[in-house]
C-alpha cells in the first residue's frame, strides 16, 4: 500500500493558519505553515515544515484581540516576511512538487478547525487571482471532529494530552508548532485506526 492508494490518490497535507481576525474578507493571513506527511507499509510519520510570515494584506483590518492569542508581534517580525501572493506561490509549489513525488492527482487539506483554514485559503487563492490551487475544492479532513470521535475532544491541546502527545501551550498558536502538533494528531488517529485490507483492496480495484 502506497500514500496515493491510502488516501484514494489525495495527498493529504497538514496546514495551519495564524490571521489577524476571523474574517477571511476582512482580516488578513499572518502566518502559513505546511507539514508532510510520509508512509510506510501501513504506518503515517510526520515529515518536512515549512513556514512562512507573510505581510498583511494592504486594506485588511487586524483585530488586536487576535495578536494577544497568537502572540505575533508585527513590529518585531523576521526580514523574510513576504506578501500573500509570493507565499501561496511557494506553497502551492511545494505541494504540488510533494504531489508529484508520490503520485498523487490532488492535495486534501488536513487542518484543525478545517473550515476556518480552508475559508481563508479560498479567499486568499481569489484575492491573488492564482488559478492553481492543488487542493481539493471542499473535501478537508478535520482533525478537531477526529479528535472528537478518536479521543472524546476537540480543542488540539487536550487531544494532544490523551494521546500522549507533548504540547507546550506557551508555543501554542504559531503556525508552524499548530501545524506539527496537528500532524501528530492525524498520524496517530490514522495509525490506531484498524484497516480492512480486503475492503480497502476492493475499494482500489473498483
Amino acid at each position: 500500500m502506497k500514500l496515493k492508494e491510502r488516501f484514494r490518490g489525495y495527498l493529504p497535507v497538514v496546514i495551519d493558519f495564524e490571521t489577524g481576525g476571523f474574517d477571511a474578507e476582512q482580516n488578513p493571513l499572518l502566518e502559513v505553515a505546511c507539514t508532510f506527511l510520509s508512509w510506510q507499509d501501513t504506518q503515517l510519520s510526520v515529515g518536512e515544515t515549512h513556514s512562512w510570515d507573510v505581510e498583511p494584506h494592504p486594506g485588511l483590518t487586524i483585530d488586536p484581540g487576535s495578536l494577544k492569542v497568537t502572540g505575533i508581534d508585527l513590529a518585531a517580525r523576521p526580514d523574510s516576511v513576504a506578501n500573500e501572493k509570493v507565499v501561496m506561490s511557494e506553497f502551492f509549489t511545494l505541494v504540488r512538487a510533494q504531489m508529484k513525488a508520490v503520485g498523487c492527482h490532488r492535495a486534501v487539506m488536513v487542518a484543525h478547525n478545517a473550515a476556518f483554514d480552508a475559508g481563508f485559503l479560498a479567499v486568499v487563492t481569489k484575492r491573488q487571482t492564482i488559478k492553481r490551487n492543488p487542493f481539493h475544492p471542499f473535501t478537508t479532513i478535520d482533525t478537531a471532529a477526529l479528535g472528537a470521535v478518536a479521543y472524546g475532544h476537540t480543542v488540539l491541546s487536550e487531544i494532544c494530552q490523551r494521546a500522549g502527545i507533548d504540547f507546550d501551550r506557551e508555543r501554542a498558536h504559531s503556525a508552524k508548532y499548530d501545524a506539527e502538533r496537528t500532524a501528530q494528531v492525524f498520524c496517530a488517529i490514522v495509525n490506531g485506526w484498524p484497516l480492512n485490507t480486503q475492503s480497502w483492496a476492493m475499494g482500489v480495484s473498483s
